[in-house]
């Protein structure tokens, strides 16, 4: 991973994970609920909906903010027992944002096919960390590290979904048209990408033991 794409996914991750959930903490849904925000969908529910709504945003939120450390090298061979510590933090944040977005995928407002789409994301989330975990008490670093790149891509959905829509919006018109796209959208390419970066850090082993030097 180049220093200059480590840093775009670092920044773009901190900023996202850290305003995002904000408004929804500082403000009640009710007061947010006239603006056009995910308030509106939520504040109508009972308290087991609304708290895994709030559930699924800071933990999801604290595992996008942890994941990008993760794969900073320094970190991970000066600082073992922080990159480990981290990851166990991470995989529990993902555990219950995972189970969480699993719970309240079937209110989001594009339908079936939002269902689907952040279903399958959340089904995928939990099961490639926990993928993860079981590798590296296995002592299996190789595998630890694609399914930890794996889970990432999935991780790295809380931005792409406001990427998207950013570019989507203006080009379909309107927020409904744009959001209806994005629940695939935002992660599907992403796992592609990731499955090609793992498959090809597998033939390249000198490679991938050294790909990872955003903070030398």
């Amino acid at each position: 991973m180049k220093t200059t794409a480590y840093w775009w996914f670092l920044l773009t991750a901190v900023a996202v994970a850290v305003f995002f959930p904000l408004p929804y903490l500082l403000n009640s849904l009710e007061s947010m609920s006239d603006d056009g925000s995910l308030a509106a969908t939520y504040a109508p529910q009972g308290a087991a909906i609304r708290a895994a709504f709030y559930a699924h945003i800071v933990f999801g939120g604290l595992a996008l903010l942890l994941s990008p450390f993760q794969f900073a090298a320094r970190i991970r061979n000066r600082l073992p027992v922080v990159h480990r510590v981290a990851g166990r933090i991470a995989l529990v944040s993902i555990l219950v944002a995972g189970v969480s977005g699993a719970v309240i995928a079937p209110l989001n407002s594009a339908g079936a096919i939002g269902t689907a789409g952040f279903g399958s994301l959340a089904v995928l989330w939990v099961a490639f960390a926990v993928m993860a975990f079981a590798a590296i008490r296995k002592g299996d670093v190789e595998a630890h590290r694609g399914w930890a790149t794996r889970v990432f891509a999935l991780t790295y959905a809380g931005v792409m979904l406001r990427l998207w829509l950013v570019v989507l919006m203006p080009a379909l018109g309107s927020f409904e048209a744009a959001y209806a796209i994005v629940p695939f959208l935002c992660w599907v390419p992403n796992l592609v990408v990731a499955e090609w970066f793992v498959r090809r850090s597998r033939r390249s082993p000198g490679r991938a033991a050294g790909a990872v030097r955003p903070l030398a």
